[in-house]
This record gives structure tokens, C-alpha cells and sequence, in this order.
């Protein structure tokens, strides 16, 4: 079974302060129009984050690899059993290929003892397949969802902190140009790994 390490990166798009616009208009009077609409114009402070960044093994977020060794080695022995059919069915084809092409005389039920064998094989190991790869990816998002929901929380807690209005996903939104003063991955990861330990407990599986 493929093992699918990757979660996808959320689009973080923070609107979170925006300045009013109002109208004054002067008393009207049968001599003077009304005066012209007033509006202040938002000052804005945009930053950009790469959470492709967040998933580095070596320089992201921490929990996210602890999450995914702790994902991986409860799917081990599923993956192992797989891996053991998968061998399996590979030596009965083989065997039974060699016994159909042989010039010597085979017994048909003997070849026809192993082709049943080797479908209904072939039937269980997809089942098996299908089944891990359901429980793995309800796992996947059972123990990442907290992570995504804290990691959500924390922008926009520092978004707030550094007076940001906005927090733009360089890894989801092409960017023409963007100066490197307004990328905030690397100040954001340390600050949420020296929050958020990766020794952080996970909920084991039911």
C-alpha cells in the first residue's frame, strides 16, 4: 500500500481588520447640491506564508512529523500483510505461467487448484487494500485535523500580534513578485514549534 505522507496545505487567507467607510453629506438646501461622498482609505499590512514549509521533516512543524512517524507505524502490520500477499500472488503467477507453458504433462487440477488459489487471493487482496486505505485515510484525518485547527488558530493569533491584515499562501496562490520582508514561514514555524511540542500526545486508535 502506498503510504501517502502528505496532507494538503490549507489556503490561509486572513481578513482581519478592515477600516469603515462612511459617508457625511451637508445639510441640503434648495441653493447647494449635496456635498461629495468621503471615505477613508484601510491601510493594509500583507504577509506571505509557504506551508509547503510546514511539512520540511528537518526545518517545519514538528508535530507534523511526529504525527506522521505515529500514523505510519500504526499502519505498519496492515502494510506488511499486504506487502506478504503481494509476494504471494506474484510466486503463484509464476508458478502457475510455468505450469501452463511446460512440454511435460501437468495434472489440469493441479494448475486449476492453484488458479482458484491464486483469485481468490488476488479478490482478498484488494479487499484488504481497500479497507486499509479507508481506515488510513480516516485516521490521517482524525489525528491531523487537530494540528490544521491549531495551526489555523495560531495565524491568526500572530497576525494579530504583528498588526497583519491579511496572510497570503505562497504555496496555493501564484505570485507575480513578492519582496522577502513580507515572508513570515520561518518566524511563524519557530514561534509555533516553542508552543507546540512535538511530544504533544496523540489519541490512540479505537
Amino acid at each position: 500500500m502506498k503510504t501517502d505522507r502528505l496532507i494538503a496545505a490549507s489556503v490561509f487567507l486572513l481578513a482581519l481588520s478592515f477600516s469603515t467607510v462612511f459617508a457625511q453629506t451637508k445639510p441640503a438646501t434648495p441653493a447647494q447640491a449635496p456635498a461629495q461622498t468621503a471615505a477613508t482609505v484601510p491601510e493594509s499590512k500583507i504577509a506571505l506564508i509557504y506551508s509547503d514549509g510546514f511539512l520540511d521533516a528537518k526545518t517545519g512543524i514538528a508535530r507534523f512529523n511526529t504525527l506522521v512517524t505515529t500514523l505510519n507505524r500504526e499502519f505498519q502490520p496492515r502494510q506488511t500483510e499486504l506487502q506478504t500477499m503481494q509476494a504471494r500472488i506474484t510466486t503463484l503467477t509464476s508458478e502457475v505461467n510455468q505450469a501452463q507453458a511446460a512440454s511435460s504433462v501437468v495434472d489440469p487440477k493441479s494448475i486449476q487448484a492453484k488458479i482458484d488459489t491464486l483469485e481468490q487471493l488476488k479478490k482478498d487482496y484488494q479487499r484488504k487494500g481497500e479497507d486499509a486505505q479507508a481506515a488510513y485515510n480516516k485516521r490521517k484525518q482524525d489525528i491531523f485535523q487537530p494540528l490544521q485547527d491549531d495551526i489555523g488558530k495560531a495565524l491568526e493569533l500572530y497576525a494579530k500580534q504583528h498588526n497583519i491584515n491579511v496572510i497570503i499562501d505562497g504555496s496555493q496562490v501564484p505570485l507575480v513578485y513578492a519582496a522577502d520582508a513580507l515572508d513570515i514561514t520561518r518566524a511563524f514555524i519557530n514561534e509555533f514549534n516553542s508552543k507546540n511540542p512535538a511530544t504533544a500526545s496523540v489519541t490512540p486508535q479505537p
